[in-house]
């Protein structure tokens, strides 16, 4: 039996994926020959749901021409034993297994974890170096960099499972010495957080102007427990912090994330999955945000898989970004989908 080092399977931020439900609902591709970086995706095998280098593959052969994944953390497969510091080293052991299968062409023909973000604990500080010097030897050149989870609310119906997460982790001075190790050894940061911690995010941000850093999600917009029915006005104070964080020009965002139950539709509750239009119409108010925010270049569409195939599938949510994406140039189109993240986490795709 595997044994998992991540939080059960349902963590009350995102529904679990179901495949009769998405199979209701196929559509065609739109612009099929659209190259696509996609990167946000995780590998796990937890809580009774697996999703694994074959399971990533077959998302993958639904009809998008998707060129190259990026692995994001998500606490998988984790040493048993050795130095609790060094046991987020077993992730990126395990990924860059994945990607040596996935480069062996028996899987997929797309560079899948061409690029891997790791875990290491930053509140270790200066001991996060030794840390992140492992992953990069463990990563065997793809290793790009670590995301560091500082989500946080009062409300635990928001947290859930980061509810035991320290309160203003962005803002602790022994998490910023671990931050610090970042840039000298060439690492990026992916952040994870939620909307009203984006002004400390900011600060740090601001404060570390040579790091290159990834706010996920779209900053985490919440629409659950205590925002619930409050959607008018959290947009409001979601869009003003969004625009205060692209003033940072060290800071790019992902494209994503909300098709996770925290942005408060429901439509993983619904008889039938959405269509791309569906989901486009939902989520155009945060993309078109962010993209006017941080302009094409410093933006990168994202599948958030496993996590957003609780409400649709690979088919329908780079179908609703297309549609997303369907008033800007081709090369503003380029960068959306490819380049942003090709450069970001730096990634060489030629054959």
């Amino acid at each position: 039996m595997a044994v998992s080092t991540a939080p059960a399977a349902n963590s009350g931020l995102y529904a679990n994926p179901r495949p009769d439900w998405l199979a209701q609902h196929t559509e065609d591709i739109i612009d099929p020959a659209r190259r696509i970086v996609d990167p946000h995706h995780h590998l796990w095998d937890r809580g009774g749901l697996r999703y694994l280098i074959d399971d990533l593959a077959d998302d993958l052969a639904s009809g998008h021409n998707v060129i190259a994944t990026v692995y994001v953390e998500a606490r998988s497969m984790y040493r048993a034993s050795g130095p609790e510091a060094l046991r987020p080293v077993g992730e990126v052991e395990f990924v860059n297994g994945s990607a040596a299968m996935a480069a062996s062409g028996a899987y997929t023909k797309t560079k899948a974890c061409a690029g891997i973000v790791g875990h290491a604990n930053l509140s270790l500080g200066d001991g996060a170096k030794a840390v992140l010097e492992a992953e990069i030897a463990a990563g065997n050149g793809r290793f790009r960099g670590i995301r560091h989870s500082s989500a946080w609310d009062a409300d635990p119906n928001v947290a859930h499972m980061y509810a035991t997460r320290p309160k203003g982790l962005l803002l602790d001075p022994t998490f910023r010495k671990g931050f610090a190790c970042l840039a000298p050894l060439g690492l990026s940061f992916d952040a994870w957080l939620f909307h009203p911690q984006l002004g400390e995010f900011a600060d740090l941000a601001h404060a570390f102007p040579d790091t290159r850093i990834c706010l996920d999600h779209c900053g985490g917009p919440v629409g659950i427990g205590s925002y619930a029915g409050r959607r008018e006005e959290i947009f409001a104070v979601w869009k003003a912090s969004i625009q205060e964080v692209a003033k940072c020009p060290n800071v790019v965002v992902k494209l994503g994330g909300l098709a996770m139950c925290l942005l408060g539709y429901d439509f993983h509750e619904r008889p039938k999955p959405p269509s791309s239009e569906q989901a486009a119409a939902a989520w155009r108010p945060y993309i078109e945000t962010c993209i006017a925010a941080f302009g094409p270049n410093r933006c990168m569409f994202e599948s958030n898989f496993p996590p957003d195939k609780g409400q649709c599938s690979y088919q329908v949510i780079f179908n609703a970004f297309k549609r997303l994406a369907a008033q800007y140039s081709d090369t503003e189109k380029d960068a959306l989908f490819a380049k942003t993240a090709t450069d970001f986490y730096r990634l060489d795709l030629t054959e």
